[in-house]
C-alpha cells in the first residue's frame, strides 16, 4: 500500500476533526487525540487492509468526535470518501450520548455482532490502539490510570475483555486476531492484578 491521494486527504480530514477544530487530546493525558487515528491506520496497512478499510481507521472516530459546531456527518465522509468508507466508520461510531457509560458500551457491543468484515478489521485495529495504550499506561503508572475512565478500572477492562472476545467469535479470519488474543490476556492480567 502506497501512501495515496486518498489517504492524504483521509489524514488531513481527522487532523481537521481532531486536532484543528478542537485541540482533542487523549483521555487524561498531554498527548494529541490525533495519534489514536494515524495508529488505527498504521495497524491496518500493516496488515495490508484495503484503502477505504486504511481511510476508515484513520476516520473511524470523527462522527462520534467531532464539535457541534463543526459536526461530520455521514454524508460528508460518503461524499469525500465514499459510501463504504462511510458505512465503516457510521458502524463503528458510539452513539447514544445520553445513555449511561455502561448502557452505551453494552449497545455498543451488541452492534459488533452486526459488522461485517471490514468494520470489524476497523474495530480491531482501534481496540489494539486503546488496549496496548491502557497496557503501557498501566505499566507505568499502575492502577492510578483509571481515574481518567468515566468506568471504574473493572468494568473498562472487563468491556475491552468482551469486545475482543465478540471479534474473535465473530470473524476466526480476522488477520489481527493474535494481536487481539494477546490483548485480552495482557487485560485479564491487569484485572487481576492489585497495584
Amino acid at each position: 500500500m502506497f501512501y495515496s491521494l486518498p489517504i492524504q486527504k483521509a489524514i488531513r480530514f481527522a487532523v481537521k476533526t481532531h486536532e484543528v477544530y478542537q485541540k482533542q487530546k487523549r483521555k487524561g493525558k498531554d498527548i494529541a487525540y490525533i495519534t489514536h487515528p494515524l495508529i488505527v491506520g498504521l495497524i491496518l496497512a500493516r496488515v495490508n487492509a484495503p484503502e477505504e478499510v486504511i481511510i476508515a481507521g484513520i476516520l473511524h472516530d470523527t462522527i462520534e468526535d467531532s464539535p457541534k459546531e463543526k459536526k461530520v456527518s455521514y454524508e460528508m465522509i460518503e461524499e469525500r470518501f465514499g459510501k463504504h468508507v462511510a458505512d465503516m466508520v457510521q458502524s463503528v461510531s458510539e452513539t447514544g450520548h445520553y445513555l449511561t457509560w455502561a448502557q452505551k458500551k453494552k449497545t455498543a457491543r451488541n452492534h459488533i455482532a452486526k459488522f461485517n468484515e471490514d468494520s470489524l478489521l476497523v474495530k480491531s485495529a482501534d481496540l489494539i490502539s486503546n488496549g496496548t495504550e491502557i497496557i503501557a499506561d498501566w505499566k507505568r503508572d499502575g492502577d492510578k490510570i483509571f481515574e481518567r475512565f468515566n468506568a471504574s478500572k473493572k468494568k473498562l477492562l472487563e468491556h475491552y475483555i468482551q469486545v475482543a472476545a465478540i471479534i474473535l467469535a465473530k470473524w476466526d479470519k480476522n488477520p489481527l486476531i493474535q494481536d487481539l488474543e494477546v490483548l485480552q490476556e495482557e487485560l485479564k492480567i491487569i484485572l487481576q492484578t492489585k497495584s
